[in-house]
């Protein structure tokens, strides 16, 4: 008789998840880095450095849905629900990404270094339980996510 599967520890499935999430995130990083360089480097595209950015942000956001909707979380759902649940959490975090600065130094006169550490560590971890819980919440039956 063939011996089954012995189900995965809930602690080991959360690390594996969580190391592929931060593995897309530093790809679609490094991605975001270098499109925006090339993009405001290009003579024949001529863009402006924060048209070059945004264009950027959105290749890079791009690969981070479809990374994180084969890879980390190796979702079944549908684009349809699920990109605009995706863009939706993407506009959030642009929307904390400019209010936090505005909100804690020009409003609070704390240093700059405060809003960059809240929004560096606040974004993700926000990302990570909202595409879980929400985004991507419909799985193959091989998940081995926290959900």
């Amino acid at each position: 008789m063939p011996a089954l599967p012995v189900p995965e520890n809930r602690a080991v499935a959360g690390a594996k998840l969580l190391a592929r999430f931060a593995s897309v995130g530093l790809v679609a990083t490094i991605l975001y880095a270098v499109l925006t360089a090339v993009f405001a480097g290009s003579d024949w595209l001529g863009l402006a450095p924060v048209e070059a950015s945004l264009a950027a942000y959105a290749a890079a956001a791009l690969f981070s849905y479809l990374a994180h909707r084969s890879f980390t979380f190796m979702s079944a759902g549908s684009h349809r629900s699920q990109g605009p649940r995706f863009l939706l959490l993407t506009i959030a975090g642009l929307a904390v990404a400019y209010a936090a600065p505005s909100l804690l130094t020009v409003t609070l006169g704390l240093p700059l270094a405060v809003p960059i550490l809240v929004t560096s560590l606040a974004i993700p971890a926000l990302n990570l339980l909202m595409l879980d819980r929400w985004v991507f919440a419909e799985r193959r039956r091989r998940d081995d996510g926290p959900a």
